[in-house]
Order: C-alpha cells, then sequence, then structure tokens
C-alpha cells in the first residue's frame, strides 16, 4: 500500500508523431515515422520509453502517435498497448495540439510530457526533472539546459536557445504540467509552434514589447522572464535547469541523428556492451 508521505507519481505522455510527412530523420530508416527509427540499432521510441520505465517517478504511460498502422509493424510496442502497459491516443495535427488532447482527458495530475525523439533521456534525468519540478511553487515546469553545458560536452552542435542574462538556455522537451491550471500553457503553445525555432519572435508574442527589449538589450533573465509569461498566460510557469548536456539533444535533423548515434555507441563501448 502506498504510503501517505510518498509523493505522487507523475503520468506520462509521450508525443510519436510526426510533424510533417516528409521528415529527415525517419527517412534515414525505413519504419514510415521518425519515433521507430532505428538509432544505434534501437527505435527512438524504445529509447524513451526505457527512460521513463527506469524513473521511479512515472507511473502510467500514454503514447500519442505515431499511427496505430504504423505501430502495427512494431511488435514491442504493440505487445505493450495490447498487454495494456502502454496507453495510445490518436495524434492531433501538431504536438501542441496532442498535448491539449491529452491534457483534456486526464483525471489524474501530475503529468510529464516528453518526445519520442529524446533518444538520449535516461531514467536519472527524468527523476532530476520532476523532483525539481514538484518542489516548485507553480502549475507547470519546463526543463532548460544552459547552452555552455551542452557545448561543454557536444562541442560545434547547433541548437537552438534563447538568449536570457545568464544564459543561454536550450529547450529539453521535458514539461511537468503539475495542476489543471497548467492547460493554459498547452493552449497558448498552440498559437507558437510555427515560431518554435525563431527564439525572438517566440519571446516578442510570449512577453510583449518592454520585456523584447529587455532580451535584445542582453538584460532579460530567467526568473524575469517567467514572471512575465505567467502573468500573460494566467498560470504559474516554472523552469528547472538541467545539469546534463544530453537533456537538451532530440532528433530533428540527419546531422542530430549522426551526433546521437556517435553518443550512444561511445557509451556503449565505454560500458563494453551493445550500443542496443
Amino acid at each position: 500500500m502506498k504510503k501517505q508521505f510518498e509523493p505522487p507519481r507523475f503520468d506520462a505522455l509521450v508525443l510519436g508523431a510526426d510533424r510533417h510527412g516528409h521528415d529527415p530523420v525517419a527517412a534515414l530508416g525505413s519504419a514510415g515515422c521518425k519515433a521507430l527509427t532505428p538509432i544505434a540499432g534501437v527505435p527512438m521510441l524504445h529509447r524513451v520509453l526505457g527512460a521513463l520505465h527506469d524513473s521511479a517517478q512515472v507511473g502510467r504511460v500514454t503514447l500519442i502517435g505515431p499511427s496505430l498502422a504504423l505501430l502495427e509493424k512494431d511488435l514491442h510496442v504493440r505487445s505493450m498497448i495490447l498487454s495494456e502497459q502502454l496507453s495510445f491516443l490518436q495524434p492531433q495535427a501538431t504536438p501542441a495540439a496532442s498535448v491539449a488532447h491529452g491534457l483534456a482527458r486526464r483525471q489524474h495530475w501530475p503529468l510529464l510530457v516528453t518526445t519520442a525523439d529524446h533518444a538520449l533521456l535516461r531514467g536519472d534525468m527524468v527523476d532530476y526533472f520532476l523532483t525539481q519540478a514538484a518542489a516548485l511553487d507553480c502549475d507547470v515546469a519546463v526543463a532548460v539546459t544552459p547552452l555552455e553545458t551542452v557545448l561543454q560536452r557536444f562541442p560545434g552542435t547547433a541548437r537552438t536557445a534563447i538568449r536570457l542574462k545568464g544564459g543561454p538556455y536550450c529547450g529539453s522537451n521535458l514539461f511537468a504540467f503539475l495542476t489543471p491550471q497548467g492547460a493554459k500553457v498547452a493552449q497558448y503553445w498552440r498559437g507558437m509552434e510555427e515560431a518554435r525555432k525563431r527564439p525572438r519572435q517566440v519571446v516578442a508574442r510570449a512577453l510583449g514589447p518592454l520585456a523584447t527589449v529587455r532580451y535584445l538589450l542582453g538584460e532579460l533573465s530567467l526568473k524575469h522572464a517567467l514572471n512575465q509569461l505567467s502573468r500573460v498566460l494566467g498560470a504559474r510557469v516554472g523552469a528547472v535547469v538541467m545539469p546534463f548536456p544530453e537533456a537538451a539533444v532530440d532528433v530533428d535533423s540527419a546531422n542530430d541523428f549522426a551526433l546521437v548515434e556517435r553518443t550512444l555507441r561511445e557509451m556503449a563501448k565505454d560500458h563494453g556492451r551493445p550500443a542496443a
């Protein structure tokens, strides 16, 4: 029986659908989608599900996309769904719409959201993020990783970063929706998706003209940015600064794929086992 002092376990949503029909990473394999494309011999989705399984704080996991027709070809994921180890929802038109759809069906909080292309994710990263997020007084927590931390581990890699005072910071594809109020953030996210690779436009839309000027002058801190965003959204938004460089690396391009595959093979070699 669960003890009263134990923190609540997080349900998790994994976004597994491609953003568009010609994903460059999906084209590297024959699975028909990015999530099921093998990297160092293992489909990316399997790696993410394994990391969530290894987390001490994650309970039930729901996969949103890819299509059931594609999942029919993956015996591992298919068996997990049939045995009810994994729930499934049809993907919506965009990732933010899929998150909003998943949140609308929630009866249990808190909730972790991540993506199927987070191929370097590990259980200890998940636990760190969720422990820190649960300690924040907020409705939603996002993971960010200092760009400096990423470049120390992966010199020369190109990552999108928000250039805030004390940063820059890279997004890290981990989101904790701690209360139902956090659904407001998912709805706002839907309107921001087109600008996700243009940090200045994201700041301008989210924070307004004054904060944008401070951002352009290099005077806007992460704390002040989150406070302003919280006021705009009507929901308390916090951030967890991740000490793991791998947390900021997802697989959006062929270059990302090569970097992650090389990293996984090096890690496997260091531990004396196959990359799979």
